[in-house]
C-alpha cells in the first residue's frame, strides 16, 4: 500500500465505512499509494492507519491538510463537512477528491470550484460509477449508436435500512435523506445521457420524525426532449436497476451504480450479455483517473468536470424545493448555476 510507485501520495480525511472502501480499491491501483490519514481524534486515525498500513497519522483535519507527505486528499466525511474540508485542503495546496454528493447545495459546490481554480488545484466529485468498465462500455455503445437516440431512462436505488434517527441516513444534521445519499446516483446517470435536465415534478415520503426523506421520485426532461424517472429510497428495497432506451434498442444495467453485468437488447437481435469485472471493489478506477489527471496536469476530469458537479447539486436543490425538503441552515439555499 505504501510503497513508492511514483504516483500521487494520498491522504484520507475521515475514517468511516466509505474510507475503508476507497482504501480497498486504492490497494488495487498501481498508480497510487496512501501515505496519511486524518481524523478528529488521533486514536481513530491510528486505528484506521493500522488497519491499512498507512504511515502518517493525524489527529486533526488541519494536520492532514498541511502534511508535506500528501499530494491529494480523499474527503470521506459525511456530506455536511465536504465543503469545509475541501476548502481547507485546497487552500493548503492539496488536490482533492471529495465523496459524493460533492456538497449540500450548489452554492457550496461553486465555492469549492472557485477555491480549486484560485489555488490551481485538481478537484473532482467521487462519482466512482462514471469510471467503472461497465459504465464506460455502455457509454461507448450509446456513442456508437447501438441504441439509437436515447429518449427514456429509468433508474432506482433503494434498500431497506432499519430506522434510527441518529444514523447518518436519517439524521438531518448529518446530511441524511435518500435524495442526497442515494438519489445522486440515478440523477448523475440521467444527466450524463440526457444532458441538461429540468425537474418536471418530484414526490417524497418523510421519515417518522419528518426530518428527512426516506423515498423520493423525480420526473425529469432532458435538453432534447428525452425523459427520465428516477427514484431513491432508504426504507424499502427498489428494483435497483437502470434502463436506457432509444430508437433502436435498450440496455438494462442491474446494480447500475456498482455493476459489472448488463444486457444489451438491439431490435432484431438476440440479447447480448455484457460483463466488465473489477480488479478489486470498483473504487480503484476513480483513483486511477485522479492519478492520470494529475500526471497530465489536468485540474478536472473530463468524465466528471466541475460543471457537471454544479449541475447535479443544482438539480438536487430543485428537487428539494419541489418536494418540500428542508435542511438546517445554512444548507438550504439553492442558487442559479449561471
Amino acid at each position: 500500500m505504501t510503497h513508492d510507485n511514483g504516483g500521487p501520495r494520498w491522504g484520507v480525511l475521515g475514517t468511516g465505512g466509505i474510507a475503508h472502501s476507497f482504501l480497498e480499491g486504492l490497494r488495487a491501483s498501481s498508480s497510487s499509494r496512501a501515505t496519511a490519514v486524518g481524523s478528529r481524534t488521533l486514536a481513530r486515525a491510528e486505528e484506521f492507519a493500522d488497519a491499512w498500513n498507512v504511515p502518517g497519522r493525524h489527529g486533526s483535519y488541519e494536520e492532514l491538510a498541511h502534511s508535506p507527505d500528501v499530494d491529494v486528499v480523499y474527503i470521506a466525511t459525511p456530506h455536511p463537512w465536504h465543503h469545509e474540508a475541501a476548502l481547507l485542503c485546497l487552500k493548503a495546496g492539496k488536490h482533492v477528491l471529495v465523496e459524493k454528493p460533492m456538497a449540500m447545495n450548489a452554492l457550496q459546490v461553486s465555492q469549492m470550484v472557485e477555491a480549486a481554480r484560485d489555488n490551481d488545484r485538481f478537484l473532482m466529485e467521487a462519482m466512482w460509477t462514471r469510471y467503472l468498465p461497465l459504465y464506460r462500455r455502455v457509454r461507448e455503445l450509446v456513442a456508437d449508436g447501438a441504441l439509437g437516440e436515447v429518449r427514456w431512462i429509468s433508474a432506482e436505488f433503494g434498500f431497506n435500512a432499519p430506522y434510527d434517527p441518529e444514523h447518518r441516513l436519517f439524521n438531518a444534521d448529518l446530511g441524511g435523506g435518500a435524495l442526497l445519499d442515494l438519489g445522486v446516483y440515478p440523477l448523475a446517470l440521467a444527466s450524463h445521457f440526457l444532458g441538461e435536465l429540468t425537474v418536471v415534478g418530484a414526490t417524497r415520503e418523510l421519515s417518522p420524525d419528518r426530518m428527512v426523506d426516506v423515498q423520493t421520485t423525480v420526473l425529469l426532461r432532458g435538453q432534447d426532449g428525452g425523459t427520465a424517472s428516477v427514484s431513491c429510497a432508504s426504507r424499502r428495497t427498489l428494483p435497483n436497476r437502470a434502463v436506457l432506451a432509444g430508437s433502436k434498442g435498450w440496455v438494462e444495467m442491474p446494480m447500475f451504480w456498482a455493476g459489472t453485468e448488463a444486457v444489451l437488447h438491439r431490435d432484431g437481435h438476440e440479447p447480448e450479455p455484457l460483463h466488465e469485472p473489477f480488479r478489486a471493489n470498483g473504487y480503484e478506477f476513480e483513483a486511477d483517473e485522479v492519478a492520470r489527471c494529475l500526471a497530465a496536469g489536468e485540474r478536472q476530469s473530463p468524465d466528471m468536470p466541475w460543471a457537471e458537479s454544479l449541475r447535479l447539486a443544482g438539480l438536487m436543490d430543485q428537487v428539494r424545493d419541489v418536494g418540500g425538503l428542508v435542511y438546517s441552515a445554512p444548507t438550504v439555499k439553492a442558487v442559479p448555476l449561471g
